[in-house]
């Protein structure tokens, strides 16, 4: 957690930087957000929030801190809802049932339908490389362990597992869902944490919030740019790129982000180290071991809104590998994108706008 709190520090600090030398102007007094951080999707989660809509206009959400708070309870109360609704983990989670009901179909909420029906997509799209269906082959495997703990699954279970890996027995009529294979599992932890970061932008924006930011982990969610004085002037916030296998308080360098989402992924978010290898969490879905891929991270980028979109999409880059990585970004309307590769170098696409930590 203190390394995620980190992190959190690095966004904001680098956000305060961006109001200070917009335009070439002296800065204003800094805006000091309201904010509120709890613990879901297995992570550290934090709202800062800059701005809100008042009466007479756009003013500090200083100015406005019951609302402002209120906004962020009710934000994180659906990201509580969601993170129940589709945990693959908890036996009474919607997905949960769906695993469990050995094929029969199961009643669900709007938000699973409409979830699983895009990892289905996202599934077709890389051609089963992500599939959604995953489920078997993850809960045999533990990156959570202490390293003193860490442990290989069994390799005839994997091999068996896999062999139920299809999102093609998914089957989704309105609002029920049923695994044709009834030892499929269903495991949406490639794309869960944008959709409900997308679920919680649309919260804080009913809510009058202007200017601010999501931050939940790996995915940042910035509603607006960064608020100054209310002019149209006001620019991006400036939002760090995690340097891989850092402790979280080193960046390779920095986008300036306004109304845009920035989703990372990497080998290095979870991984057990056993006789001396390294095992991380982007797993084949052929082989259910971890994919051989020559990128540390993908850091992806496109507008908010679309943080479920570019959730899938940055595991999809990481499971290709750079150069169809690329290629699938360069031809994707509205994403570009950001790679750190395993020997140290980065590249990005055509259209992406990144500033090189000095």
């Amino acid at each position: 957690m203190d390394r995620l709190k980190r992190l959190t520090c690095i966004l904001v600090i680098l956000a305060m930087t961006a109001a200070l030398s917009a335009c070439g102007k002296a800065a204003p007094a800094e805006n000091t957000p309201v904010q509120g951080d709890n613990y879901y999707l297995d992570t550290i989660c934090t709202i800062s929030i800059y701005a809100m809509q008042g009466d007479d206009g756009i003013v500090p959400a200083s100015e406005m801190q019951d609302a402002a708070e209120a906004a962020i309870d009710d934000a994180f109360k659906l990201c509580s809802e969601l993170d129940r609704t589709l945990s693959r983990t908890r036996d009474d989670s919607e997905i949960g049932k769906v695993n469990a009901a050995k094929g029969e179909w199961v009643e669900v909420s709007d938000y699973t339908a409409e979830l699983v029906k895009a990892g289905i997509e996202y599934s077709k799209l890389s051609d089963g490389d992500f599939d959604i269906t995953v489920g078997g082959v993850t809960d045999l495997w533990d990156f959570h362990a202490e390293p003193e703990d860490a442990r290989l699954p069994d390799a005839d279970a994997l091999a068996e597992a896999v062999k139920h890996v299809d999102y093609r027995n998914v089957e989704v009529d309105g609002n029920r869902i049923r695994l044709k294979d009834p030892d499929a599992r269903i495991d949406l932890g490639g794309i869960a944490k944008g959709y409900v970061g997308d679920r919680m932008t649309e919260v804080l924006v009913n809510d009058g919030v202007t200017s601010g930011i999501i931050n939940l982990g790996g995915n940042v969610i910035c509603i607006g740019g960064k608020y100054t004085d209310g002019s149209s002037e006001d620019g991006g916030f400036m939002i760090g790129v995690e340097a891989p296998f850092s402790d979280r308080a080193e960046i390779v360098g920095k986008v300036e982000a306004k109304d845009m989402t920035l989703v990372t992924s990497g080998v290095y978010e979870r991984k057990i180290e056993v006789d001396g290898k390294l095992y991380h969490h982007i797993l084949s879905t052929e082989t259910g071991w971890s994919v051989d891929t020559d990128l540390y991270s993908v850091t992806l980028v496109g507008s908010t809104g679309k943080s479920a979109d570019l959730d899938a999409l940055s595991t999809i880059c990481l499971i290709k590998g750079s150069e169809d990585a690329k290629a699938l970004i360069e031809d994707t309307d509205g994403v570009e994108a950001v790679f750190v590769l395993s020997d140290g170098s980065i590249d990005q696409t055509s259209g992406m706008e990144f500033e090189p930590a000095e």
